[in-house]
């Protein structure tokens, strides 16, 4: 394939699971690529629409009385959308100093989306939290200055090269992106999810209980209104019947 086949008209033109198949067929891609140039332009349309759902899912629970807090027990006020920081395109590009090329729907979603918590309580649903509710945080904004966020991951990627090296099957680094499902209900859990890093792909892995294509993460998520994890509550449904509808697919 040497010339982009129209993946940016063909995608708003509804075309989408067959330009992500296209995307994610390149493999890791050349960024002076004219190629690059327009996959960037599929990944930041998917993110502009990304950014919507998460301001309608937003703007719906809090008009339901919903309280956005955070994951323990003092369930301090926490804001539900944080936009990206006018540092935002910087902190791209710190990452690919640090780890080399990430991916682009990381790229789009940390430039156009921002930081999305949705942890909380409504008031009909008293397992809100059980019910795996979207976090993305990448640029983390709401957390105290003198605790950077570059700092944390530098910490983190130390630590998985000291565990590399005594332990060489250790895994892949994951960039860590929200809590696990346990730790978002104030339980103890497992692993953080997160990216896989370094990836020079168009769509990134993202880590969750599994592994999968983010933009395959975040459609499921928002089938299901921000809460993909059933858990039987009659009420928990009518609240996810009222959040997805006319929710984008990405």
């Amino acid at each position: 394939m040497t010339t982009s086949p129209g993946w940016l008209r063909r995608y708003q033109d509804g075309q989408r699971d067959q330009v992500w198949h296209e995307l994610r067929q390149l493999g890791s891609i050349d960024r002076q690529s004219d190629q690059a140039y327009e996959a960037q332009l599929v990944c930041d349309e998917m993110a502009r629409r990304a950014r919507q759902n998460v301001e309608v899912i937003v703007e719906r629970l809090t008009s339901e009385g919903y309280r956005f807090h955070s994951n323990d027990d003092d369930q301090t006020p926490v804001p539900a959308h944080i936009p990206p920081t006018p540092d935002a395109q910087g902190y791209v590009e710190w990452l690919e100093q640090r780890f080399g090329p990430v991916p682009m729907t990381l790229s789009s979603w940390i430039r156009i989306v921002g930081d999305v918590w949705l942890v909380g309580t409504h008031s009909e649903w008293e397992v809100a939290a059980s019910a795996d509710p979207l976090v993305i945080e990448l640029e983390c904004t709401r957390y105290p200055a003198e605790h950077p966020i570059r700092d944390y991951i530098q910490d983190e990627w130390d630590d998985w090269n000291e565990r590399q090296a005594d332990e060489p099957d250790n895994g892949l680094f994951v960039l860590p992106a929200a809590p696990d499902r346990f730790h978002k209900d104030n339980t103890s859990g497992g692993d953080a999810y997160g990216f896989v890093l370094p990836d020079g792909c168009v769509d990134g892995l993202f880590r969750w209980d599994t592994t999968m294509p983010f933009v395959s993460y975040l459609n499921w998520v928002f089938a299901e209104g921000g809460f993909p994890w059933p858990s039987g509550d009659d009420n928990q449904w009518d609240v996810r019947f009222r959040l997805v509808r006319d929710l984008l697919p990405l």
